[in-house]
């Protein structure tokens, strides 16, 4: 048998390693290992550890995407703790993964002041957000720790998973944010903002946000 050191591991920016038969020991070293100071992000799946680098491309869109929602937030005056990507994980059901960016809305209060989460505890976010291909590792990992809501951005489109008995199904609406049209709306100004820039873009989706609020 030969074994690699995760130094020798090079993955380039817009690709995927995926690794088979790791312990659930040796996915708490790698995370130990790589620290939280990284670029790269992993997803584990009853023995499969996926490990993808994004791209700048896609780093950008998950930024303007969380701005986006915490616009929403304040803007619809919803409480709300944001743990960005946080290494989410349950060693009793051998799943973890890591969003692009992940928030906890109606638990929010329960959260207030935790550095660290223990999912045996804690309850999983309400929303996760995932930026580019999300693989059925991810998939599974979210799905099986019950995120209520996810949602993922791929090709200028998104789609929005809501968890009902146990399982995803696409919706049309997000349950956080009611019968706003974030499918439509969420695509538009984050393509907006390639060519008008960040502050004018998240500036223009506050106005329109409070129209709605007004409209309704």
């Amino acid at each position: 048998m030969v074994t690699l050191q995760l130094r020798q591991l090079s993955v380039p920016p817009g690709h995927r390693v995926i690794l088979h038969d790791v312990s659930w020991q040796e996915f708490e070293a790698i995370l130990e290992e790589l620290g939280d100071h990284r670029a790269s992000r992993l997803a584990y799946s009853q023995g499969t550890l996926e490990m993808r680098m994004p791209l700048p491309k896609h780093e950008k869109a998950k930024v303007i995407i969380g701005d986006l929602v915490k616009i929403l937030l304040e803007e619809l005056e919803i409480d709300c703790e944001t743990f960005g990507s946080t290494t989410f994980k349950r060693e009793d059901m051998a799943f973890g993964v890591e969003p692009d960016d992940s928030f906890y809305i109606q638990n929010h209060a329960q959260m207030i002041g935790k550095e660290r989460i223990d999912l045996t505890i804690d309850p999983p976010p309400d929303l996760a957000i995932e930026v580019d291909v999300t693989s059925k590792t991810q998939l599974d990992a979210y799905q099986a720790l019950r995120v209520p809501e996810l949602w993922r951005y791929e090709d200028s489109k998104l789609q929005i998973n809501i968890l009902q008995d146990g399982k995803y199904i696409e919706s049309e609406i997000s349950s956080t944010f009611g019968n706003l049209p974030i499918v439509e709306v969420i695509p538009r100004f984050v393509e907006q903002s390639q060519t008008l820039g960040r502050s004018p873009t998240l500036r223009a989706f506050r106005q329109w946000v409070r129209k709605q609020i007004i409209q309704t």
